[in-house]
């Protein structure tokens, strides 16, 4: 063979893929392969690399035959082979015939490695690719490479690893031993934090006319996991209102009531454990909800300073307690326990939604005494019992609660003199309380119903020589509502209720039978505006009523813009109609995040 066909040839098997022939040589699919390959893949114990073309591929192995590798993984196993052969020292004595005079030293470059002569020095055998072809030899003769990657990498390990468990380990995809560990631990999730700030503008209308509300509110709470199912959730709201300090239209103290408030809002921690959940702390507890007015939830307590105007989320005040849930299947039960029980904000006297006693006789004046809440005590404590089950598409529960009531009686007493004047005192008293609510998907109808029985809550009457002013009277409340769904973009929602009096006292400003109707339209006009009207009114007195149309607008992402009108009328004692002199118009903008 002429020297430019050896240069040609030795090129193209340079090019060879022998990885490829190797797993080829392990499939009996290709004949004589399988002979060839292990004499091709075999590592020389302690002589030389094949003296010639004809020895590489003879089926012959060469004079001092080393063991040939089991497999291609065998190849680049983590040990080292016993000795590493020398490098051919050139092309030629690469694919001589005779074996050069003596073993000459790797190459130190691409150059000196087909070059006819051989290096002036014997360098160490290359330990990579990258070192093979490098302009300078490698300083010292590095480890065997454990792997593939390590074996073409440009720096050789700093020792020798173990042999990788898997493919993953082999490829560097596992974490490290203590990150697996990290990892493997519970850990807490970020918490996530929520809350809205907001602007409300309110303007009373019946003289004298004036700013009755510029409060600005933010309210803001955080909630999340800290893993071994036990959860948490903090929050709190501050409220500031500019009509007080800029105006002198409402007494003293009610502007040092209602300019600047701060409340805590739900701050609690659940626990899970199976079939239970515990949760302890400052949360909402709302066993019924109907529209436009509270019936069932007998739990909360609520802020009536804005009547039942505000959104009932920002209405209710949430109560210090335990609970304790049950689940299994559709069945429902619920126990909690009030230690330290909140009560309605009523206010102060001369605000604008305070209006819970009746006028004094003529020649009388009026006066209030600071509201006498429960001393905290056992007997002075909350708690109740509900349950509620799934059955055929019906949701009924019922529940039984005993507590201190969250609306304060007004007792009453006369004092004569030369001024005779009506002494109110606010005081809670101890009411049991049983209930029921049920709820029923009728396709495009939703049903909802309540139905509340209390027994030993004071009612007022207007004979002013009864001793302290007050009666107690047994009560059943309940209501009937349909939620009608099926017309697109609009919501209907319509209910019915009635105050029962069980041994009616003629003197209390209630009738024996006390009925009542609401309608609620709300209509989308497009994916951003919504028109909305609801109408409350008794059927006893048609006269007295509440009528609040309201457009909602979500201009933006996370912001929206509500106007809307608050009007009421009816008689001085009706249950709208002592507002009769509390007509507004209100916007409120409000960022949510």
């Amino acid at each position: 063979m002429t020297r430019p066909s050896c240069t040609y040839l030795a090129l193209v098997l340079a090019a060879l893929p022998w990885s490829a022939l190797a797993d080829s040589a392990e499939s009996p699919a290709v004949p004589g392969l399988a002979h060839a390959a292990p004499t091709l893949l075999a590592a020389k114990a302690d002589a030389d690399l094949p003296l010639s073309r004809e020895s590489l591929f003879a089926d012959e192995p060469p004079a001092s035959a080393p063991a040939a590798p089991a497999s291609r993984e065998s190849l680049f196993a983590d040990e080292p082979p016993a000795s590493a052969p020398a490098a051919p020292a050139s092309r030629e004595s690469l694919f001589a015939d005779e074996p050069p005079a003596s073993a000459p030293a790797a190459p130190a470059s691409r150059e000196s490695l087909f070059a006819d002569e051989p290096p002036a020095s014997a360098p160490a055998a290359p330990a990579s690719r990258e070192s093979l072809f490098a302009d300078e030899p490698p300083a010292s003769a590095p480890a065997a490479p454990a792997s593939r990657e390590s074996l073409f990498a440009d720096e050789p390990p700093a020792s020798a690893p173990a042999a990788p468990a898997s493919r993953d380990s082999l490829f560097g995809d596992v974490d490290s031993p203590q990150r697996q560990v990290a990892a493997l631990a519970p850990t807490e999730r970020p918490a996530r934090i929520s809350g809205f700030v907001e602007n409300i503008m309110a303007y009373t209308t019946p003289k004298p006319s004036h700013w009755s509300q510029a409060m600005m509110r933010a309210d803001l709470s955080g909630h999340g996991d800290l893993g071994g199912g036990i959860k948490w959730k903090l929050g709190a709201r501050v409220d500031f209102d500019a009509v007080y300090p800029m105006s002198d239209f409402y007494p003293q103290a009610v502007n040092d009531n209602q300019t600047l408030n701060f409340m805590l809002r739900e701050n609690y921690l659940d626990i899970g454990a199976g079939d239970w959940d515990f949760r302890l702390g400052r949360q909402h507890i709302i066993w019924g909800e109907m529209v436009g007015l509270l019936f069932g939830d007998v739990v909360s307590a609520k802020d009536m300073r804005h009547f039942v105007l505000p959104e009932f989320d920002i209405l209710r005040i949430p109560q210090w307690a335990a609970r304790a849930e049950y689940f299994k299947g559709d069945f429902h039960a619920e126990a909690i326990w009030i230690p330290v029980a909140s009560y309605d904000n009523i206010g102060k006297p001369g605000g604008q939604f305070f209006a819970y006693t009746l006028p004094p006789p003529p020649g009388f004046t009026t006066t209030f005494l600071n509201e006498e809440l429960p001393s905290r005590s056992l007997a002075n404590t909350n708690y109740g019992l509900r349950m509620s089950v799934l059955q055929n598409g019906w949701d009924v529960a019922a529940f039984a609660y005993s507590s201190m009531s969250v609306a304060p009686t007004f007792y009453r007493q006369i004092i004569g003199g030369a001024q005779p004047t009506v002494v109110y005192q606010a005081q809670h008293d101890r009411i049991k309380q049983f209930g029921t609510t049920l709820a029923k998907d009728l396709g495009s109808v939703v049903l909802k119903g309540e139905a509340v029985y209390t027994r030993g809550l004071q009612y007022q009457v207007t004979n002013f020589t009864d001793p302290n002013g007050v009666v107690p009277q047994n009560t059943l409340t309940w209501v009937l509502g349909l939620d009608f769904t099926q017309f697109a973009d609009t919501r209907i929602n319509t209910q019915i209720f009635q105050s029962h009096f069980y041994d009616h006292d003629p003197d209390i400003i209630p009738a024996a039978n006390e009925y009542g109707y609401s309608l609620l339209v709300s209509h989308k006009l497009s994916g951003k505006i919504e028109l909305q009207a609801l109408w409350i009114a008794s059927i006893n007195d048609s006269s007295d009523w509440m009528l609040r149309p309201r457009v909602n607008w979500n201009f933006e992402k996370n912001w929206a813009l509500a106007v809307g009108v608050d009007v009421f009328n009816g008689p001085p004692l009706g249950f709208f109609g002592r507002y009769d002199n509390s007509d507004r118009v209100y916007s409120e903008l409000r960022y949510s995040f």
